[in-house]
């Protein structure tokens, strides 16, 4: 994300259609069984997405360009970001979630692809959706050897970073060590900006930037990480690497690296902060950098977290979004939702799903195919220098949960590093 005073306003405006008429019109189109129809092709569906931004419509586009190919008509039902997970949640249990749902891979999400299946909530995919899944990632797709979750593009996370504001603030170019953020956090401030503008009251988003941070700090070493955790051979507790991960935030927070108020901030304060020019850089998906130039007329780029002494570079990447389709959607919407999934399965649609999205085709990381904005992290991502979000592979839900409040908890003082540790451990283990 960038700043500096942009011409055109930035529209983070977290753009949602009227929740009664929302919940009207998925209960319509996928509430519930009807039985099988004898011609299923080219029925209609509903989808429903999470939406940042008004300009952030990619799933929309997407879908007119179905339509416009094939005849069938797709309702888009968009939820503010913010608000999604509790959406989903809500309407599969109530049955009346739309027949496609944009979903989380893995376990570490309430929205995640293996928590919703194993509740019975989605319908299995066919061999295409299956063929697409990255090579070692089978698991956060897969349940008892069925498909229920279709990737969407490769996804790096990091800092986006507006190179324009930080000259602004006297900063030539991205921190290449953590020492030198810490020191690039004060003259920000010095130039009244802040490096970094979190959405602290948003456990996901303190969740997100502490994945971040442990990337260099954990994964870069020990890849296997997690799968350690889950044999019970090492804990967050006794992590000297998720240790530092913490001691690391609470560091940048002690350090003036967030505005003001960051503990209260919601993602209104990266809006304003991005768009103001009054931030650096935020820690969101690395999508929103394409997003947010094309809607505020700013240029930014995604940096990796700068690692600590001894470490080397190392991010976050991975299919962070998967489609799914609901299990009480009618067998008409079925049929056609997934020959959709088919359809966006093919590399001239995923390339192109990419672009708008400003992700990476999930058919393969290549430089013919990289956005501008991640030419900073090019090498990472040919390299495969890069682990999937953490919390993908984690055993629920509360885990995530314990790192994102234990995070909040850093901010405001009310937390040690080790309580959250101990927390996330809890968590793991019930």
């Amino acid at each position: 994300m960038s700043q500096h005073p942009a011409s055109k306003p930035l529209r983070w405006s977290l753009l949602a259609a009227p929740v009664a008429g929302v919940m009207v019109l998925a209960g319509c189109s996928g509430g519930g069984d009807t039985g099988s129809t004898d011609d299923a092709s080219g029925a209609g569906f509903s989808m429903m997405v999470a939406q940042a931004n008004d300009a952030d419509d990619f799933y929309a586009q997407m879908a007119k360009a179905y339509t416009e190919e094939t005849g069938t008509e797709i309702e888009v039902i968009p939820y503010p970001s913010e608000a999604y997970n509790t959406q989903v949640t809500t309407q599969f249990q109530a049955g009346n979630a739309a027949d496609v749902a944009v979903l989380s891979p893995g376990t570490g999400q309430p929205i995640s692809v293996i928590t919703l299946a194993d509740a019975g909530f989605l319908e299995p995919l066919d061999d295409t959706s299956a063929a697409i899944i990255p090579e070692g990632t089978e698991s956060l797709y897969e349940v008892d050897g069925k498909i229920y979750g279709q990737p969407t593009s490769l996804s790096p996370v990091g800092l986006i970073w507006n190179p324009a504001a930080a000259e602004e603030a006297g900063i030539d170019e991205f921190p290449a060590t953590f020492d030198d953020m810490l020191k690039a956090c004060t003259t920000a401030r010095d130039a009244g900006k802040s490096f970094t503008v979190l959405a602290g009251s948003v456990s996901f988003n303190t969740g997100l930037l502490a994945q971040l941070v442990s990337a260099t700090r954990v994964y870069e070493e020990t890849p296997d990480w997690n799968e350690q955790r889950a044999a019970g051979d090492v804990t967050f507790a006794d992590s000297d690497g998720w240790k530092q991960t913490l001691d690391d935030i609470v560091a940048m927070n002690d350090g003036g690296c967030f505005q003001d108020g960051a503990a209260g901030g919601t993602f209104d304060s990266i809006t304003n902060g991005i768009g103001g020019g009054t931030s650096l850089s935020a820690a969101v998906p690395g999508s929103a950098a394409t997003s947010i130039n094309a809607g505020a007329g700013l240029e930014t780029d995604v940096q990796a977290f700068p690692p600590a002494d001894d470490q080397g570079e190392f991010m976050l990447a991975s299919a962070n979004y998967a489609w799914a389709i609901n299990a009480k959607a009618d067998d008409g919407a079925k049929k056609s939702a997934q020959d959709f999934l088919d359809w966006v399965a093919e590399p001239e649609q995923a390339q192109q799903y990419a672009e708008l999205s400003g992700a990476v085709p999930i058919t393969g990381v290549s430089a013919d195919t990289l956005l501008p904005v991640y030419q900073p992290v090019a090498d990472l991502l040919e390299s495969g220098a890069y682990t999937g979000l953490p919390n993908a592979t984690w055993p629920n839900p509360a885990t995530y949960d314990a790192l994102g409040v234990g995070v909040q908890g850093l901010l405001t003082g009310q937390k040690t590093v080790e309580a959250v540790l101990e927390d996330m451990d809890a968590a793991w283990d019930q």
